[in-house]
């Protein structure tokens, strides 16, 4: 892994010189077919990511938001999300990030969350460490460990936004939210960072595709947390219906599926 590990570092690195270069710069914001944004910025940094992929591991396949997949038959895939809350970058809320994931046989072996502008970063080892590297001057890493928090009534529960819901799903979020101490929305994918490093205990959310969550997976979990959608099952394929949870203990895992599982 120590090789796949320093490469998803480079491309993180890579990711986020063309990122910082167009943060609350003038730029055209389109609409794609489900009525997300997407800029330039979207696009060329997954260009660019994907670009290195393919000379340094030319027989990889590849997954990632803007551009499709590039199937190559390999058992390795990478998944990239160039920018993970693009709302908020066009807003220039700087909690947006890149995710990268490196799959083995469908299984997310690497993740990684990469914050640009706060030059933040998390990265997950399957059943090894979830480390954070923080912009501090000394630049030390630092192991992750979630906060163990047993009880929704004193957890801290964020989401990306409260429209992500749709009217099926609305009541069961409402149910949590109200059992929680603390309901914050906009994270993004920096949530999931948040929940890893033990601030927070408790992220929900819908309507999300895999390339939103793979790469959430190793830091969440190699943190001591869990992640699964709202029936506890932890298989994000084309089956899934793009809801999740994820907390920083069984005991939580546990009651907020009682609350969430809507069959």
């Amino acid at each position: 892994m120590s090789e796949y590990l320093k490469f998803a570092h480079e491309l993180a690195d890579a990711s986020g010189k063309v990122i910082r270069k167009y943060f609350r710069s003038k730029m055209t914001v389109e609409d794609k077919a489900d009525d997300s944004p997407v800029t330039v910025a979207d696009r060329l940094t997954e260009t660019i990511m994907r670009e290195m992929i393919s000379k340094k591991f030319p027989d990889h396949d590849i997954l990632g938001e803007e551009h499709g997949y590039q199937p190559k038959g390999s058992k390795w895939k990478w998944v990239l999300d160039p920018i993970d809350g693009t709302r908020s970058f066009v807003a220039g809320m700087p909690i947006f990030g890149t995710l990268i994931c490196l799959l083995e046989q469908e299984i997310p072996q690497i993740g990684m969350i990469d914050i640009p502008i706060l030059q933040e970063r998390w990265c997950g080892l399957r059943k090894k460490e979830s480390i954070f590297y923080p912009n501090l001057p000394d630049g030390k890493p630092l192991a992750c460990k979630v906060s163990n928090q047993q009880k929704i009534e004193q957890s801290i529960l964020y989401s990306a936004d409260p429209a992500m819901f749709n009217n099926a799903q609305k009541p069961y979020f409402d149910q949590i939210a109200a059992q929680a101490k603390l309901v914050r929305f906009g994270g993004d994918c920096y949530s999931y960072g948040l929940l890893a490093s033990g601030h927070i205990d408790l992220v929900v959310e819908a309507d999300l595709k895999n390339y939103d969550v793979l790469a959430l997976v190793p830091v969440v979990e190699s943190a001591g947390g869990l992640i699964s959608d709202w029936n506890g099952n932890s298989s994000f394929d084309d089956e899934w219906d793009g809801c999740l949870v994820a907390t920083a203990s069984p005991e939580l895992h546990k009651q907020a599926l009682g609350l969430l599982k809507t069959s």
